[in-house]
């Protein structure tokens, strides 16, 4: 019989997985597995989960929000050989759920994880040796929560919402930085930097889906400078919607699979919505075909 770990947050979405976990593993019996289930106990406990369990069994699957299923593919990441993962989302904001197309729904999410549909291999990020899965940004508004209207978040989505802000806040400093990727170099003042592999990020659409490739090798790298007047701005969201950035715009995008990122002083990071550190030098590397992860139709 082939087995499963099931690795749980059982606090994740005030108690989602809990309240369906006889039906999630219902499911998975169903579909051919016996499964053991692991209630994470604390903060990195995903990670220890899936390093010194996950190489026991033919699939592990993970439930709880990004930072959980986070969490999993950094325990992953260790093995020679990681097993295919399943996701059940079931956190506040989900940006993973959003780009990989999986159902709201844990008991559906679970049947689709359990199945043999749709394992494709995803690209998992690095930062200075770090793992991260679908976003690592540094600057302004990376320090606090997502928290915007709605209408906000439906007209103009993240990536605007930061380039608003830098442009009415004027306290806000920018970082000197000389970026290096793929054989070329950028020196200037950014305000804000995101690589990631991810349409949605705090649950605001960040990148066009159709941009996104989750296999390809590379990374999307959006930095922003402060726009100096309202046209610049303006033009800075066309150039992301046209995926036409503009060198020496607001709005710097590129494709890179590996960065460099040097300044006179450290810059904090936010990996997966939670803290990556602080350094002088900070180094971003994609890791291609890492892990091989169930997605949704």
């Amino acid at each position: 019989m082939k087995t499963l770990l099931f690795i749980y947050n059982a606090s994740a979405g005030k108690g989602k997985i809990a309240s369906a976990l006889e039906d999630i593993l219902d499911v998975f019996t169903k579909a051919g597995y016996l499964a053991t289930a692991y209630p994470t106990q604390s903060k990195g406990d995903a990670t220890r989960a899936a390093r010194e369990l996950g190489p026991q069994f033919d699939r592990v699957v993970c439930a709880g929000g990004d930072g959980t299923l986070s969490e999993t593919v950094a325990g992953l990441m260790t093995l020679n050989r990681p097993p295919v993962l399943g996701y059940v989302p079931a956190g506040s904001t989900n940006d993973c759920a959003a780009t990989l197309r999986l159902p709201r729904d844990p008991v559906k999410a679970a049947e689709l994880a359990a199945s043999s549909r749709n394992p494709r291999p995803w690209d998992i990020g690095r930062l200075n040796g770090r793992p991260f899965v679908y976003v690592a940004a540094f600057g302004a508004f990376t320090e606090v929560s997502y928290d915007t209207p709605q209408d906000l978040k439906n007209i103009f989505g993240h990536l605007a919402y930061i380039m608003a802000g830098i442009a009415a806040i004027p306290s806000i400093t920018p970082y000197r930085l000389r970026v290096e990727y793929d054989g070329r170099v950028l020196e200037d003042e950014f305000y804000y930097g995101m690589v990631c592999n991810t349409i949605s990020v705090g649950g605001m659409k960040a990148l066009p889906a159709d941009r996104v490739v989750l296999d390809d090798g590379l990374f999307e790298v959006v930095l922003v400078k402060r726009p100096v007047n309202a046209q610049e701005l303006a033009a800075g969201l066309q150039a992301l919607i046209r995926q036409a950035p503009v060198e020496g715009g607001a709005v710097i995008s590129f494709q890179a699979s590996r960065l460099k990122f040097v300044s006179e002083k450290p810059i904090p990071w936010t990996l997966d919505g939670e803290y990556g550190g602080s350094h002088e030098t900070n180094a971003v590397e994609n890791c291609r075909r890492a892990i091989t992860i169930v997605q949704g139709e």
